[in-house]
């Protein structure tokens, strides 16, 4: 029998984000593996949803946070001290990123980097129209969810940010919609909640062309396929372009809360002028956060990219032949398992949790489920985790 929910957390006077949480209680975690208060344990095959993409309490990452929690905590609003922590994070970030992104922006989460991005554009261009892409998720912030393509999702809170439209994912026509208007054009690298969309190269390319003919930015929305998530350090590396402005989160904080926007120093310095603080933070580029960051940082780059592909190959190959799978979506360690129906997935996602397995579903799409495990996972942790997932979907017959 599949593990039931837990209680509304709005008995511990917290507040819900669903009528059905998973409700399981954490003890502790390390690797892959969270370990429940009740002596169970789950192999995390989702990093909590693109985080922990280092494994849990990863020990450089930890040493770093203990280091400079007894250096200092929060000091002052970001922009203002020169904090060291924040120093060695953006040094070590920068030299992961192209010589055009050269100036990054410390927010707290990956919403806040799309809604400090789509400030940024409207900034330096002048312009309001901000291009989006339909299938896209970018957060649930008023101005992430207005550039997110889930209709019904949105509906609830309208009106939202005003002047945004939305482009075809992978598609060619529609792409002179980009004109003079258009301050910005955001967009994932890969589609996330889309179920892991995997754009072609032209169509990537095209968009990064129509927008330097038309004085447009390109933002890439990379806050769950960047930081190595996708085998390369960053996703738009297996497509021949470079953003303007590009978003990261999850994985950047090393699973402490962070977000950044990133972006050239001309483009940047137009947020601290006309007005002075045009953009603001209490606890960005929080000391603790940035701490970890670097450590996140450095791990990237010294990436294995070869294992990661062994690895993602791995359980693509055998993803593709279990019970009632239709179709694996995968760049990486960034996959989708499209099942023949959403029941499916459903019972798939339960009968996980008592086969010591975390699975879970998109928001989007639900005839899918994803995978993204820690990039550390081992081989033979793929192995394990496949046997035991055929298992449960053989047992979900008719």
């Amino acid at each position: 029998m599949a593990i039931e929910t837990g209680p509304s957390m709005l008995e511990d006077g917290m507040a819900d984000t669903t009528p059905c949480p998973l409700g399981l209680r954490v003890s502790h975690a390390e690797g892959i593996w969270i370990h429940l208060e009740d002596g169970r344990r789950l192999a995390d095959l989702i990093s909590g949803i693109g985080v922990s993409s280092f494994g849990h309490a990863h020990p450089e990452i930890i040493d770093a946070i203990h280091a400079q929690v007894d250096r200092h905590l929060h000091t002052m609003v970001y922009g203002e001290f020169r904090q060291q922590a924040q120093l060695e994070a953006a040094q070590q970030l920068l030299t992961l990123l192209p010589d055009s992104l050269d100036a990054v922006y410390y927010v707290n989460s990956g919403a806040e980097a799309i809604e400090g991005a789509i400030k940024l554009a409207r900034r330096s261009t002048g312009r309001k129209q901000i291009l989006a892409v339909r299938g896209g998720y970018h957060g649930n912030s008023t101005g992430a969810l207005a550039v997110s393509g889930n209709e019904s999702r949105k509906a609830p809170f309208l009106p939202l940010l005003p002047e945004v439209g939305f482009l075809d994912w992978n598609v060619m026509d529609g792409i002179d919609a980009i004109d003079a208007s258009c301050a910005a054009v955001l967009v994932e690298t890969i589609q996330g909640d889309a179920g892991v969309r995997i754009p072609s190269q032209e169509w990537l390319q095209t968009l990064r062309l129509r927008c330097t003919e038309v004085g447009a930015l390109l933002i890439l929305d990379e806050i769950q396929c960047g930081m190595g998530r996708a085998g390369l350090p960053f996703a738009f590396e297996h497509f021949g372009v470079e953003p303007d402005i590009l978003c990261l989160g999850k994985a950047l904080g090393g699973g402490m809360p962070m977000g950044a926007f990133v972006s050239s120093k001309l483009h940047m310095r137009k947020l601290s002028r006309e007005p002075k603080l045009g953009h603001i933070t209490t606890f960005g580029g929080h000391p603790v956060s940035c701490a970890a960051s670097a450590v996140a940082c450095r791990l990237v780059s010294n990436l294995d990219t070869p294992s990661i592909e062994r690895k993602g190959q791995m359980m693509e190959d055998a993803l593709i032949k279990m019970p009632f799978v239709q179709a694996v979506r995968r760049l990486g360690l960034f996959i989708a398992v499209d099942l023949d129906k959403p029941e499916r997935v459903q019972a798939a996602v339960d009968r996980c949790l008592d086969e010591e397995l975390l699975i879970f579903y998109f928001l989007s799409v639900p005839t899918s489920f994803r995978l993204a495990p820690p990039l550390t996972i081992s081989e033979n942790e793929v192995v394990w985790a496949m046997n035991k997932l055929h298992d449960v979907l053989k047992s979900l017959g008719d």
